[in-house]
């Protein structure tokens, strides 16, 4: 309840920031950023753009992958006309093909741009159950595994039942799909900044919850049933330069430059759910998504059997 009264109220946490604090806000007293190269996925609306007008307001460099090439370089065209100096590239990536994801990683290392912020913003919820390239569900593919672990592995993966040698079916949740995929978000990231420690990189990484807003991921569902849900819970919802505050505070300010493997709300560090900050369950879905993305196996993977959470 005193949460829920601190996030309408906009209360500031230990950071000076709250929930009503806003994407320039919390980066007005940000490093000079003309040295910086940043990578933002899912760039071509909501969140995405607004961390992109203000990033390149701030002087980074921009790199924006998109399978929309034609909204990518309108975005660019929005972004340099408010802020003329600005440094965009516009590249083609479908995050929800991992050989597109290899493609986009070559064509960017022939850039010779240094990368200094990778920010996975791109998400996807997806209403029906749909198969990747990759024969991933698809909610998955996108969410997590374009932007996690993926080295070349020459295995077999699959969704059947070992019992009776016969494939089990799962009706599909929709929900619970796209839960799962946030949860191996958390996950990945208290896994890798472990890893990243363990061999004294110089690199963080961290996990961010924007908050609720209306953007483009419940585009599947655009009618006047969401427009209404929407308009009754509009006292609850962020705008976009409030939900993007959170990930541009946590990409820029000063203050975290060596905070790792950590999760962040109305841009303050906050606590996962027990699973979420479970070790174990970060190393376990680390091992499984080496052997998750075959290099060429097309067999169909399906993650809430393969990991175990249909019962979380």
């Amino acid at each position: 309840m005193f949460d829920t009264v601190k996030y309408l109220f906009g209360t500031t946490g230990a950071s000076g920031f709250g929930s009503k604090s806003t994407s320039e806000e919390v980066t007005g007293t940000c490093p000079d950023l003309r040295s910086i190269t940043a990578i933002i996925t899912g760039a071509t609306s909501g969140i995405g753009a607004e961390t992109a007008r203000v990033l390149a307001m701030r002087g980074a460099r921009l790199v924006l992958p998109a399978r929309n090439l034609k909204a990518a370089e309108e975005t660019k065209a929005r972004i340099v006309s408010e802020f003329p100096e600005s440094e965009i590239v516009v590249m083609a990536l479908d995050l929800s093909s991992l050989s597109s994801v290899r493609d986009f990683v070559s064509e960017f290392e022939h850039l010779n741009f240094p990368l200094n912020l990778l920010i996975n913003n791109a998400g996807k919820f997806a209403h029906q159950h749909a198969i990747s390239d990759d024969g991933i569900e698809m909610t998955f593919a996108t969410n997590y595994l374009a932007a996690g672990k993926h080295d070349d592995q020459n295995g077999e993966t699959n969704g059947r039942s070992r019992k009776n040698s016969k494939r089990v079916v799962n009706e599909y949740d929709a929900t619970r799909a796209y839960a799962l995929s946030k949860l191996a978000n958390v996950l990945h990231t208290k896994e890798l900044a472990q890893k990243l420690k363990q061999v004294d990189a110089n690199v963080t990484v961290n996990c961010v919850h924007p908050g609720i807003a209306r953007t483009r991921l419940t585009r599947e569902r655009e009618g006047f049933i969401t427009d209404l849900v929407f308009f009754l819970a509009s006292k609850l919802l962020k705008t976009i330069p409030q939900a993007a505050a959170t990930t541009c505070y946590v990409a820029t300010h000063p203050k975290l430059v060596n905070t790792s493997g950590k999760y962040f709300e109305d841009c303050n560090e906050a606590s996962t759910s027990k699973l979420g900050s479970n070790s174990n369950e970060a190393a376990k879905l680390w091992a499984a998504s080496e052997i998750m993305v075959p290099r060429h196996a097309k067999a169909v993977f399906d993650p809430l059997n393969a990991l175990g959470y249909h019962d979380m």
